[in-house]
């Protein structure tokens, strides 16, 4: 996934924090606990003292944030730089600002990204609003009925009377608030402006390509400084200078976020980095080549084989050749292969070279795939 910044000015790069993105990564906390193992406490006392009616409309409305990140979470980066008189590509200060911003989209544009899910195969492309296409519409119907009847009837209210539901998700939005996000919220806004201060800083006197670094090692600066990339199991292109909606990069931390490093890329929208910070003292993401070399290379039923002996103790390869009735060379074959994926590890004793299963980076791959797929 890329994003273009080329003539991108250094000032239009912001790292700043938005209550309504977090709620929607917490919301995401509370409906999948299981993608966020060291939110179970929260997302089980939280989910507890729900009221029976928030509970019920949270699930009407999941889709927004349960299998996607609808871009709802991000007005600001959806408005046009002169929208209302004032400068767009800024988050709100308060989640009240946040709402004015998100009331501020025009109904097009609110409901091609509340029904993000309906169009995953042209959401980087652009597509006609399934409020005005009617063969978006019935397409949108279709994909909302395999969620369930709440999910069909909320896709159905949202084409047929827009401002209504619209209405209705902030005041959702406001009693997620009162019931328990403003407590939330309060807790964890320090760290994350603490957070956007600091890259900022390194921003500014190390330059971009080590803020990125440090907001996660999935991200990288080309060469010639003009784009970025995102090391993500998905593929996308944007360009942060946009002439129709306006130039700018912003980049979110979030407090509930870990594992996942979302990236904004719709068109019509700035792109939006929106990313974990105090995740789990893990090992570095794996990039996702190597974990799919690593995949491919175990998925072979004689280097299973060769792993079993090659896990117990260093072999060489006329070892191994002997053990399993292969040839020196298939041996070698297979051990190139389990190198090049970084399972393996050799080393010399005298004129013989010894092989040997890196047990660590196999026990990683749960999680690196895990990982992987949630980034």
């Amino acid at each position: 996934m890329s994003i273009d910044i080329a003539g991108l000015a250094p000032e239009r790069i912001v790292f700043e924090i938005s209550p309504l993105a977090e709620l929607g990564v917490a919301l995401h906390a509370l409906a999948e606990p299981a993608h966020h193992p060291g939110l179970h406490g929260w997302a089980t006392a939280t989910a507890a003292g729900l009221k029976p009616d928030l509970a019920d409309r949270l699930h009407e409305a999941d889709f927004l944030w349960r299998s996607a990140f609808s871009d709802v979470f991000m007005p600001f980066a959806g408005l046009p730089a002169s929208a209302g008189g004032q400068p767009g590509g800024r988050t709100g200060a308060t989640l009240g600002e946040d709402l004015d911003l998100l009331d501020r989209l025009d109904d097009e544009r609110f409901v091609s990204a509340a029904l993000e899910f309906t169009c995953a195969s042209t959401y980087g492309i652009g597509a006609p609003s399934a409020l005005t296409d009617p063969v978006r519409r019935e397409r949108a119907l279709e994909l909302a009925a395999t969620r369930g009847p709440k999910q069909l009837d909320f896709t159905r209210r949202l084409l047929n009377d827009p401002a209504s539901v619209r209405a209705w998700v902030r005041r959702l939005f406001e009693d997620c608030d009162q019931a328990f996000f403003a407590d939330t919220w309060r807790r964890v806004s320090t760290q994350l402006a603490a957070d956007a201060r600091h890259k900022t800083d390194v921003l500014r006197r190390k330059g971009l390509a080590e803020a990125l670094h440090a907001v996660s090692p999935a991200l990288a600066l080309d060469e010639d400084g003009t784009r970025i990339s995102a090391d993500k199991l998905a593929d996308g292109r944007t360009t942060a200078v946009d002439p129709d909606v306006g130039a700018g990069l912003s980049l979110v931390p979030s407090s509930f976020g870990w594992p996942h490093l979302m990236v904004l890329h719709a068109p019509g929208w700035r792109p939006v980095i929106h990313y974990p910070v105090g995740s789990p003292s893990l090992p570095g993401p794996a990039p996702v080549e190597l974990l799919k070399l690593r995949m491919e290379a175990l998925a072979h039923p004689m280097r299973m084989r060769l792993c079993r002996n090659l896990a117990r103790a260093p072999y060489t390869t006329s070892e191994l050749a002997d053990a399993f009735g292969i040839t020196a060379p298939e041996v070698s074959r297979h051990l190139s292969v389990l190198k090049k994926a970084g399972l393996i590890s050799t080393r010399r004793r005298g004129r013989y070279v010894l092989h040997q299963l890196d047990v660590s980076a196999v026990a990683r791959l749960g999680s690196d795939f895990l990982e992987t797929v949630l980034r």
